[in-house]
């Protein structure tokens, strides 16, 4: 073989072998660390509309109150549900439809990322307590989501959280999911 076949050989493999680690890298990164997921519905408003792409964190994640998370438990609707977290496991959410507030271990939220008031308290009888291993989880869009307010939903088992949600994708501008910390 001439040494100009063999260099455009050679240069050619060095190409592939850095193209194909490159596939794999990305590969990794996200399967393990990042994925993407599709949002769905209006219960995010005004925060994350239909349609939008997020960019989810998956390794290492724990729940936190104020996380959007990305869920994948069965439910009515069949679809993995996006959501953020009001309370963990131990914690004891209520809600005062009078007023549109809602409250964890007494606490009202300050919830600045919320479209309205809390005016739908969903078919459980509160104050309620997060059992073990769970979260209670609503939409931003508090008068037009279905979520942990509903028996239909429920609270959401950790097992069943794919990860949090912490950047949205519009064409090639990124944005901070609101509430939500990298």
């Amino acid at each position: 073989m001439s040494d100009f076949k063999k260099s455009v050989v050679d240069k050619a493999y060095y190409i592939v072998s850095i193209l194909a680690l490159a596939f794999v890298i990305i590969f990794v990164i996200f399967t393990f660390v990042f994925r993407t997921s599709v949002v769905r519905g209006e219960s995010m408003l005004p925060n994350l509309v239909d349609g939008e792409r997020v960019i989810v964190r998956v390794f290492a994640y724990e729940p936190k109150q104020g996380d959007v998370i990305i869920i994948s438990q069965p439910n009515a609707m069949e679809l993995n549900l996006v959501k953020r977290v009001i309370a963990t496991e131990g914690q004891t959410v209520d809600i005062d439809t009078v007023q549109g507030k809602v409250y964890v271990d007494g606490e009202e939220l300050v919830e600045p990322y919320v479209k309205e008031p809390t005016f739908v308290s969903g078919d459980w009888d509160y104050p309620i307590t997060v059992p073990e291993n769970c979260v209670f989880a609503m939409g931003d869009n508090r008068n037009n989501s279905t979520d942990s307010r509903f028996s239909m939903v429920g609270f959401i088992q950790t097992d069943y959280i794919v990860g949090q949600a912490v950047i949205k994708l519009d064409g090639f501008k990124f944005s901070k999911v609101a509430g939500s910390e990298l």
